[in-house]
């Protein structure tokens, strides 16, 4: 392509050229069809000229025939926007006008994004050009919006190219870099920088009358519009709000006196008559809510929150609907930065106050939005500032009302934003939401039957039902006959939506599995979803697998009696593709099977152990693979010893050897990669399995008594924890059949019916139910009896002194 762009390029230029004249010609004489004609070949040859340019050169800036229409660029784009003076908004030329001209800042966009430092000499001009165009009279009467959003990317394209930023060390950057940054620095004055400060804020964020009217007729479709229409992105507002923020980041020290100056001269009452005066105030503090992180240490927001705001969010003049607006949501933006938590009560009553207004669907949905904004902001996750103690007054109301706005509003975006607060407020208070959401549980089939045709909003609901599930805990099982269907549909990859609702649908079986308190055939029967998800390897696998140990642990028996051979045969299949940590998900799964079943376990997934067996024979090169292999086959050794020969028989069959040279050969591994294993429950699990192959005259065992004694000893070490008062030792991980777990506090989530179920495993689990230091005794000491005590000190003399003595001292008081 680059040999291509250096044998047309210059024919090129020159065709555009031509066509171009044509065009400007055709336009002076009045000839409107003749005009129409240049004009598209003008646009096809620059669409031409667009793609030679941005991607025919590898170094365009030394290519003088490119710079040299790059330059060109900006006086065509003059004579274009000057032509557009004399065509009328209706006629056809002046829609393909725009276009090249649209076309024309494309070509300037593109080739800073590809070629930055090529783009250096070009920074200077095509500052002077938009800002010129879009920040001062110049443009009055020939700019459109299209062109205004593209020369505002275009500075804030060099504003913020991070090839133009040089390194806090200056000595580090390239000549190329501080040459670009020298010319930034040289335009971006006091003066210029002021200017589109003061522009951007009282002219391009004052709401519209095209706006005020649209909020008066279609309050609901205009807090949609503004916050997110498929047009967004391409409109004057975001564009501006994003201009701003960017340039204020980057001239915060130039820019913060000039904003507080505009803040200040607002302090005070507005006339309500006045509207010029609420317009520009509501634009300044979108500007201060823009810039929050930026006026952290310049503005004390919780005195500005007290003093005014909140007297402002009580004014309840129509005319000062912009500000009670602009002050929710400027509160919302403040709220992650600097608010004080005891002044959030205060704020949950304005909220109250704001949604419960009289005048129901146009009042509030004027303040729908930002409301909203606010109150998402009070409550996520991560916000520490948080109290639960603080809300739950306000719960009840609160959750009322925000359920009575789930009803009135009628589009699926604003339908979406509130379930999607709705969600925060049940996650915030996980259990203490039980006594309010009957209406919601009761409103959500239907809900959900209306928005057939509606995947977002779906996937709504799936949200706010993850978290109900939550919410509600064992209780959850009551709302199955809607819920077991929704998770049928979602996972289904049959259906066409399972591409909007797979990845909330597995998150929503999970979390209704882990609060189930038992296992019903409808949710077992969701369990034909699994095979074809299997099948898909794709980023939801480690749901999946989550999923199917939830199932294990709700119900073992049940469960793998109906599918136990069709997950075998697709864990077969998936072992062969998986990585490293899809392998370890598969076997996590199996070890989890054998700690629940450890009778039937191996039988159903026999198909799945030689290659696990002979894993451990070969050496396993992965640490993490190599040490779930060992727990698998711990399980399988310590609690199924008759599978575990029958096992050894088949592998001495297959590889052709006798069967005790591959059990030493297993011992030998086993002992030798015992490093590999970090969990300290599989260290202790892997001393126990190698222990109850004693006592035994087995002289292969015998021959690794040693390395037996080494991996107890190790286990010992992880697991014995010393009484400091009575020199005594004790198996750290045992785990009493009265043991109670100290209580949730507040903030803490309560255990779910799968962290009981878990608990209750726990206890029947050899890990946490024998005593490894009684169990090493025991074993020693049948060991010694077998053999005699001459027999038994010949075979304790194979152990290093160092590790008897260790293990003298754990055995102390046996």
């Amino acid at each position: 392509f680059s040999q291509l762009a250096s044998n047309i390029y210059s024919f090129a230029c020159s065709l555009w050229n031509h066509h171009t004249d044509t065009f400007l010609q055709h336009i002076c004489a009045g000839d409107e069809a003749a005009a129409i004609n240049s004009l598209e070949r003008t646009l096809l040859s620059l669409k031409v000229l667009r793609k030679l340019t941005v991607h025919g050169f590898a170094e365009p800036h030394w290519n003088a025939e490119v710079m040299r229409f790059l330059h060109s660029v900006f006086e065509r784009l003059k004579q274009f926007l000057e032509c557009s003076r004399s065509v009328r908004a209706e006629n056809v030329c002046r829609d393909r006008l725009e276009k090249t001209i649209i076309l024309f800042t494309k070509v300037l966009l593109d080739f800073l994004d590809q070629h930055p430092f090529s783009f250096t000499p070009l920074i200077q001009r095509s500052l002077e050009f938009a800002v010129s165009y879009v920040f001062t009279e110049a443009g009055e009467g020939i700019v459109f919006e299209r062109f205004i959003v593209q020369c505002m990317n275009l500075i804030k394209m060099i504003v913020k190219n991070y090839a133009y930023k040089p390194s806090k060390n200056i000595e580090d950057s390239s000549p190329e870099t501080l040459e670009a940054y020298k010319i930034k620095t040289a335009f971006f004055t006091y003066p210029t920088l002021m200017e589109i400060c003061r522009r951007l804020v009282t002219h391009y964020f004052l709401l519209t009358q095209e706006e005020l009217t649209m909020w008066e007729e279609d309050p609901e479709g205009f807090t949609v519009e503004e916050t997110g229409g498929d047009s967004w992105k391409y409109s004057l507002r975001p564009c501006t709000e994003v201009l701003f923020i960017d340039i204020f980041h980057e001239y915060n020290q130039t820019l913060t006196p000039v904003l507080l100056e505009m803040l200040h001269n607002l302090q005070g009452p507005t006339n309500m008559e006045d509207t010029s005066a609420v317009l520009i105030k509501d634009a300044v503090y979108n500007a201060v809510g823009l810039a929050a992180y930026e006026l952290f240490d310049s503005v004390d927001f919780d005195q500005w929150f007290k003093n005014q705001l909140l007297a402002e969010l009580q004014v309840s003049h129509n005319r000062y609907k912009p500000i009670r607006r602009r002050v929710i949501w400027l509160v919302g933006q403040w709220i992650s930065v600097k608010f004080k938590s005891d002044l959030r009560p205060v704020l949950y009553e304005a909220i109250c106050n704001l949604l419960q207004d009289q005048d129901l669907v146009v009042s509030i949905n004027n303040h729908l939005q930002s409301v909203l904004f606010s109150l998402n902001h009070c409550l996520p996750v991560d916000d520490f500032e948080f109290r639960t103690d603080q809300f739950l007054p306000y719960l009840e109301s609160m959750f009322t009302l925000l359920f009575q706005l789930l009803q009135e509003v009628t589009q699926c975006d604003t339908k979406m934003h509130v379930l999607h607060v709705l969600s925060c407020v049940i996650e915030r208070v996980n259990m203490q939401i039980q006594p309010y959401i009957g209406c919601l549980v009761q409103y959500l089939p239907l809900l959900w039957k209306q928005s057939e045709e509606h995947n977002m909003l779906r996937w709504a609901i799936l949200t706010t039902l993850i978290h109900l599930v939550q919410g509600l805990g064992a209780d959850s099982k009551n709302l199955y006959p809607f819920l077991l269907p929704v998770i049928q549909l979602s996972t289904d990859v049959c259906q066409p939506p399972h591409v909007y609702l797979l990845e909330d649908g597995l998150e929503l079986w999970l979390v209704t599995l882990e609060n189930s308190p038992c296992l019903t055939p409808e949710l077992l029967r969701i369990f034909q979803n699994m095979s074809a998800l299997l099948e898909l390897s794709s980023e939801n696998l480690k749901n999946c697998f989550k999923i199917i140990n939830a199932y294990i642990f709700l119900s073992s028996s049940e469960f793998l009696q109906m599918y136990a051979a069709d997950l075998c045969r697709s864990f077969c299949g998936l072992l062969k593709d998986l990585t490293t940590e899809g392998q370890v998900q598969v076997l996590k799964v199996v070890e989890n099977v054998l700690k629940v079943n450890p009778g039937l376990g191996p039988q159903m997934f026999q198909p799945l152990l030689p290659s696990v067996f002979k894993g451990i024979i070969d050496g396993e090169r992965y640490p993490v693979v190599m040490s779930t292999y060992l727990g698998i086959m711990g399980r399988v050794l310590l609690q199924n010893t008759r599978f575990f020969s029958l096992l050894l028989s088949q592998m001495a069959c297959e590889l052709g050897q006798e069967v005790d040279q591959i059990l030493g050969n297993m011992i030998e591994m086993w002992v030798d990669r015992m490093d590999n294993i970090t969990q300290p429950e599989r260290r202790k699990l892997s001393a126990l399995a190698l222990l109850s192959l004693l006592p035994s005259l087995n002289s292969v065992i015998q021959d690794k008594f040693c390395g037996i004694i080494n991996v107890s000893v190790e286990g010992l070490h992880d697991v014995m924890t010393e009484d400091p008062e009575t020199r005594t030792y004790k198996d750290c991980m045992l785990m009493s059949i009265h043991f109670e777990e100290p209580k949730a506090t507040e903030d803490e989530e309560p255990p779910t019916e799968q962290d009981k179920r878990k608990k209750m495993l726990a206890l029947r689990d050899p890990v946490h139910s024998v005593s490894l230091q009684q169990f090493v005794y025991e074993k020693l000491k049948a060991q010694q009896e077998l053999l005699g005590e001459q027999g038994f000190q010949a075979l304790m003399e194979t152990v290093d002194t160092e590790i008897v003595a260790q293990l003298q001292e754990f055995l102390q008081g046996f």
